[in-house]
């Protein structure tokens, strides 16, 4: 039937699933540019709140660019480093938390708050709702360069501010997330900080009922 899948189907898409993982060791190798298009089309398959599709992206691809993201990085991850205590600022400063300095392929990824389409149905009462429709969008990308065998890194600890001058970005879009993306230097299901000990995947999913 239409839109029902096989059970082999099931279970690749779970196994895609459970191999999405938060790269940040990457190879330098180049990304072929039909292969990033080709994931790219995801976005226009994601849902958003009203059919706004708030997304809005920026290849940060010159020198100038990427050395000024960068900096922003290393500048906000010493001021996280600086905050931990202990035998916590211990392992946070073994971790690795960005693939900026090797990933080939980097964009800046915004929502337009002030987006005409979809004549704000849905996000008058929620206007967040467009940021989460941006990053629903990105899981789906995070799924479909995972397919091609290609690892995604979200980059959270920036100065968003900052960022958005440095790519002379419209004021009226909000920062949602620095993805960066290549081909991963090794292979492994289990996430990079539960291999490194910082924290556990939970077992069980918290589900109440009212």
């Amino acid at each position: 039937m239409p839109g029902r899948f096989s059970p082999d189907f099931r279970e690749d898409l779970a196994r895609l699933m459970r191999w999405r993982r938060d790269v940040r060791r990457f190879r330098t190798d180049p990304v072929d540019e039909a292969i990033l298009a080709r994931c790219l089309k995801a976005f226009s398959l994601a849902p958003s709140v009203g059919l706004s599709e708030p997304w809005r992206l920026i290849r940060v691809k010159g020198a100038v660019a990427r050395a000024a993201c960068l900096d922003n990085f290393r500048c906000a991850n010493a001021a996280a480093l600086a905050g931990q205590q202990g035998d916590r600022a211990r392992d946070y400063g073994r971790l690795k938390l960005s693939g900026m300095a090797e990933a080939p392929v980097q964009l800046a990824v915004f929502c337009d708050d002030a987006t005409p389409k979809g004549h704000g149905l849905g996000a008058a009462t929620m206007p967040e709702t467009r940021a989460y429709s941006v990053v629903g969008a990105i899981t789906l990308f995070w799924l479909a360069l995972r397919a091609e065998g290609l690892g995604l890194g979200w980059v959270s600890i920036l100065d968003p501010g900052r960022l958005m001058r440095d790519l002379d970005a419209p004021a009226h879009w909000r920062f949602i997330g620095y993805l960066c993306i290549g081909w991963p230097e090794d292979e492994d299901d289990m996430p990079e900080l539960e291999r490194e000990g910082w924290e556990t995947r939970s077992p069980d999913l918290h589900l109440e009922t009212r």
